[in-house]
């Protein structure tokens, strides 16, 4: 295996104190298409629990604005990772403020806050060690979860497990409870498979290509779904694929890193987006945001 630059530098780098830097090493140059499809499929996965679903579902971003609200959750997570929290008035941390209105207007237990904390931890260590071009070094790993246990406590997320270990464990009883079937599962899944098919297909593609997206999901997630199993040929299949994928990329390193609020065009913003209006358009016109809030004061001292 062609050792990059980067790996070479976070193999060097402590886990803890440098966590930022290294999971900043594996997000720009290692692995920018692999943690962004972990990033999709670990928020995907938040579907099959009917709690979760409910509140989406209700909330009705999904049914009108697919598109908004995946690029709004994928924009305030990118800030937060590409310019951290330490400095008060940086994008980071105004990101992870937006986040925390956001969700201070809907009714979320812990453990399903602990739940999408750990989706986004354990998904892209997952779909990296199995789909990657090499598995996670244990730096990165536990980089991962230092920097997601600090974001997680930012966010008020009580309880988040002290170790990677013992985080695991709650993630996957966790899971064996909850993924349960429900109506609402189904229609958020199927309208965010319908917005990831209609980045690369044509809308008479969608119901053949299903099986592809289904071949990397879990066998429990696809009960949640009660969706068929596409089987193990073409698990294996997508699996080379994606893995051969990665190992062709890894021969073509990166040079620059790839900022993902530079580099990928969010189409829901073509001309740019302003942090403090990012969200369920139903917010963002209410007299509690934020925003809303200043440039009512703006005009008024006008």
């Amino acid at each position: 295996m062609f050792k990059t630059a980067a790996l070479r530098k976070i193999e060097i780098l402590d886990a803890k104190k440098d966590a930022w830097e290294i999971v900043r090493l594996s997000l720009f140059y290692e692995f920018p298409w692999d943690f962004n499809r972990a990033l999709e499929l670990s928020l995907y996965k938040t579907y099959a629990v009917p709690s979760i679903s409910n509140t989406l579902f209700r909330s009705g971003e999904f049914t009108n604005n697919a598109q908004k609200r995946y690029d709004d959750t994928d924009i305030l997570l990118s800030e937060i990772i590409e310019n951290g929290l330490e400095d008060k008035k940086g994008k980071g941390w105004r990101a992870l403020q937006q986040l925390n209105w956001i969700h201070s207007n809907f009714k979320i237990s812990n453990d399903d806050y602990l739940y999408v904390l750990g989706t986004i931890l354990f998904g892209t260590s997952d779909w990296i060690n199995k789909y990657g071009y090499r598995k996670l070094t244990s730096n990165e790993e536990l980089a991962g979860f230092y920097v997601w246990k600090e974001i997680g406590e930012q966010m008020h997320i009580k309880n988040i497990p002290d170790s990677i270990l013992a985080f695991r464990f709650f993630f996957d009883a966790y899971e064996a409870k909850n993924f349960v079937y429900s109506e609402a599962n189904v229609k958020i899944s199927n309208i965010t498979e319908n917005l990831m098919l209609s980045w690369y297909l044509p809308k008479y593609m969608y119901a053949p290509a299903r099986p592809f997206l289904h071949a990397v999901m879990q066998p429990n997630l696809l009960k949640a779904f009660k969706y068929k199993e596409p089987g193990k040929p073409l698990r294996n299949i997508v699996e080379k694929v994606l893995r051969t994928r990665s190992k062709i990329n890894n021969l073509f390193p990166q040079k620059n890193p790839y900022i993902r609020t530079k580099d990928y065009p969010h189409k829901a913003y073509p001309d740019g987006y302003t942090i403090e209006t990012l969200g369920p358009d139903k917010l963002m016109s209410s007299s509690s945001c934020p925003y809303h809030k200043i440039i009512e004061l703006a005009k008024k001292a006008n």
